[in-house]
Parts: structure tokens; C-alpha cells; sequence
């Protein structure tokens, strides 16, 4: 019970915002040291979430295929256990592609299946380099968003962002934490918080759909094995800010266009939703705002359990479809012309910019609707100008069916394929577009 001190007529309550002072600063200190601040480990500059993933696929390598295997089981079986997976058409296709994932799984871990599968590019790719870090990432990530987005940084940073977000790319100012999240962590860890945010009525319908589409791309750490690949390290500073640069403005163009522009402006379930208001002192309302989060929010533990449920849930959901949807795209570019036709799509523009090797650019381009590091691959030998223009392409797209669009169709947000897909179309076009000038203009 709190204690009351009288001094004269007057009654003194004690400071109980000390406690939400205390909370908002210190986890919220927490967070942004785990996702934001880069340490050196062994020679290795990274977050410390990523050592942290690094450290378990390290020491423990010899159990981690067999939780991810269990997590793609659990995954698999989920939408039957719990009858949503005749919800809808899509619902029923991505269920089924979940059985196949859990097969395909099967067959790696335990090495049985045809020899075209267990090239290094293929099953092996997906389940190493994709699933096990995604499988550790996320739910050891949301055990840590409990402390970024729960205790009151999140609104602080929403508030003072506001005028930047809003006019720029119509979504709230917090949506920049989704954006930085996606940027030094994992678009799996971005779209999280961006589902989550949705479902409490703080995101609408078309503002979860930009953010989702428009900044949940791959983090650093993998623009680093990209531009590894492409031979562009030396250009890595170049290299990252053009791609940071040229993926936001994508963003603030197709927020403009269809069909971002006309998706609906309503709520997850009808709530009236959550919309930031501010007036008077822009720094003192984010202080205000900031300590009321902080003052509202569950206990520590509580915070930590709901986000890991939610997290595994997500996990369960992201990992069989990675290894059912990225495997059907990755035979689709190994063994089929389907990629060269699509090639086609993108052709005129690759033309028109003047890149070296129009049609091979152009393949690249197409390719990473399958795989945002396929296009690597391909132009890896090409010319400088085209392997600097692709490396920013394949981020700056944004959307893959290997792991993003599972990613988006696992959560709340009323995004269809088709949507999707043309999404794709209008950033990759745009993305040409604009980085093509500043490739020749800065190498």
C-alpha cells in the first residue's frame, strides 16, 4: 500500500512515476544494445543478437538441424491441429506447402532424396543459411522486442517521428522502429512487431500493409554476404546507404500508387484504433508518451512470455514454408526457363538504363521474386556497374517467396499474392530506375 506523508495541510505522494522512469530507460537501454549497437566477438562486429544466434549455431551445431526440425513439424501440423487450414484458397495451399517443407526437411537432415537436392545451392542453401538462423532469430528476437517496443521507446520514438513518417511515407512515427528493426536485425523481427502493433489497433489496415512491404528487408548482416558475393566490399559504405537511400524512397513512391494507395484505412477487427496525437512541445510529449507506455505496460516476465508465443507461433509458421516455397522457386531457377521469360518483364528497363548486359541484369532482377540472393549469383561475374545496381536491386525489392511473403501471409495482415506480387513489380522497376544513375554516377 502506498504511504501518504502529510506536511502541514498538504499531502505528499510519493514519485510513483520513479518506477516507470526507471523501466522506460533501462529495458529500453537493453533493447537497443541487443538490436542497434554493434560489438566486436572474436573478431566478428555484430548486435549481440546476432552473436547470440551465431554463438547456439556454434556450440551446440550438432542439436540445432533437430529444433529446427521439430519447430517445421510443429509448423506443419499447427493449422490442422487448430482447423484454420481451409480458412481460405490460399490458406489451404500454404498448409499443404507446409506438409511438403516438413518432407523436404526430413530428407535433408537425415540425407535421403536425389542427389540435385543436396547441392550446395539448394536444400542445403535454404536449411542452413536460411532456416536455422530464422528458426533462432525470431524467437529469441521477440524475447528481446519485449524490451525495445514494450516499455515505452516505441511511442517516445513514434512521437518525434511523426513528422518525417507521416507526410514521407504515410504511416505513424513509430513505424520507424519497424523500420531500423528490419535494417539491423531481421525482417522476420520487423514484421513482429508490425503484425503485433496491427492487431493492438495501432497500424490500420493500408499503414501494416506499407510497412510491411515497404520496410521489412534483410538485415546488415545479410547485405554484408551480398555484397561478399558481388565483390563490393570495398565499396561497403557506398554500397549501404545507397541501398538504404534507394529502398526508402521505393517506399515513399508506392505508397502513392496501387494498390498500396487504395487499401483500407480501417482497423484489425473494427477497433477504433490507436492514431498518435500530438500538439505543444514536440520532445515533451514523447517524454509524456514514452512514460505512460512504460506505466501501462505488464510485468517483465509477462511482456517476455507474451512476445515468445507470439514469436514461436511466427517461427512455426515462417520455417516449412521456407523450405517448401524457396525449394520450388530455387528448382524453377535451376532447372527451368521460367526466370528467362520473366526476364523479359524487366528487359526494356535494363535496356533503357544502359546497363552492361541488359538481359542478364534483367534475369537477376526477376530471379529474386524466388530469392532475394539468387540475383547475387547470377551477375557475380558481370560488370561492376551491374553488380552494384543488382546488389541494391535485390534489397530494395524487398519481397521473396522464399521467406518474406511466407513471412506476411503468416500474419494478420489482409495482403493477397496477387498484391503482393505487383508490389514486387512496381519496386523492382522503381528501384532500377533510380540506383542505375547513381551507379554510373559514383563508379
Amino acid at each position: 500500500m502506498e504511504r501518504e506523508i502529510r506536511s502541514g495541510e498538504k499531502i505528499i505522494k510519493p514519485n510513483v512515476s520513479r518506477n516507470h522512469v526507471l523501466k522506460f530507460f533501462l529495458y529500453s537501454a537493453l533493447g537497443i544494445f541487443m538490436f542497434f549497437i554493434p560489438v566486436t566477438i572474436n573478431g566478428q562486429s555484430s548486435i549481440m543478437l546476432d552473436h547470440i544466434v551465431t554463438g547456439i549455431q556454434t556450440y551446440i551445431s550438432g542439436i540445432v538441424p533437430y529444433y529446427a526440425l521439430i519447430v517445421i513439424f510443429l509448423g506443419s501440423v499447427y493449422p490442422f491441429f487448430t482447423k484454420t487450414w481451409k480458412r481460405d484458397k490460399v490458406t489451404i495451399v500454404f498448409s499443404f506447402l507446409k506438409v511438403l517443407g516438413l518432407i523436404t526437411a526430413v530428407m535433408i537432415v537425415f540425407k535421403i532424396g536425389p542427389s540435385w537436392l543436396f547441392n550446395p545451392n539448394m536444400g542445403p542453401f535454404l536449411f542452413d543459411k536460411l532456416v536455422t538462423p530464422v528458426g533462432l532469430l525470431v524467437p529469441i528476437g521477440s524475447v528481446f522486442l519485449a524490451l525495445l517496443v514494450g516499455y515505452g521507446l516505441l511511442e517516445f520514438a513514434g512521437v518525434l517521428m511523426k513528422p518525417i513518417m507521416r507526410p514521407v511515407f504515410k504511416t505513424p512515427g513509430r513505424s520507424a522502429i519497424d523500420a531500423v528493426a528490419s535494417f539491423v536485425g531481421s525482417y522476420s523481427v520487423g514484421l513482429l512487431i508490425t503484425n503485433r502493433l496491427f492487431k493492438e489497433g495501432k497500424y490500420s489496415i493500408k499503414e501494416a500493409a506499407i510497412i510491411a512491404t515497404g520496410f521489412s528487408t534483410v538485415s546488415v548482416t545479410f547485405m554484408v554476404v551480398v555484397a561478399k558475393t558481388l565483390g563490393l566490399m570495398d565499396l561497403w559504405n557506398t554500397y549501404f546507404w545507397t541501398t538504404l537511400i534507394v529502398t526508402f524512397t521505393v517506399t515513399a513512391i508506392t505508397v502513392r500508387i496501387w494498390p498500396l494507395r487504395t487499401m483500407s484505412d480501417e482497423y484489425y477487427m473494427g477497433q477504433p484504433g490507436e492514431r498518435e496525437e500530438v500538439s505543444g512541445n514536440l520532445l515533451k510529449a514523447a517524454w509524456e508518451e514514452g512514460k505512460k507506455a512504460a506505466g501501462e505496460a505488464p510485468s517483465l516476465l509477462e511482456n517476455i512470455r507474451m512476445n515468445f508465443k507470439d514469436g514461436f507461433i511466427m517461427t512455426m509458421s515462417i520455417l516449412p514454408s521456407i523450405m517448401s516455397v524457396g525449394l520450388l522457386g530455387l528448382v524453377l531457377v535451376e532447372f527451368t526457363p521460367i526466370f528467362d521469360w520473366l526476364g523479359y518483364l524487366f528487359y526494356p528497363v535494363t535496356a533503357l538504363i544502359q546497363l552492361p548486359d541488359p538481359m542478364l541484369a534483367a534475369k537477376a532482377s526477376a530471379v529474386g521474386i524466388a530469392e532475394m540472393f539468387l540475383p547475387s549469383l547470377i551477375v557475380a561475374e558481370a560488370a561492376l556497374v551491374t553488380r552494384f545496381v543488382i546488389g541494391v536491386v535485390s534489397i530494395a525489392a524487398i519481397i521473396f517467396f522464399s521467406a518474406l511473403v511466407p513471412c506476411i501471409l503468416s500474419t494478420d495482415i489482409p495482403l493477397t499474392v496477387p498484391q503482393i506480387i505487383f508490389i514486387w513489380i512496381e519496386r523492382t522497376v522503381l528501384a532500377l530506375l533510380i540506383v542505375t544513375p547513381i551507379a554510373f554516377l559514383i563508379l
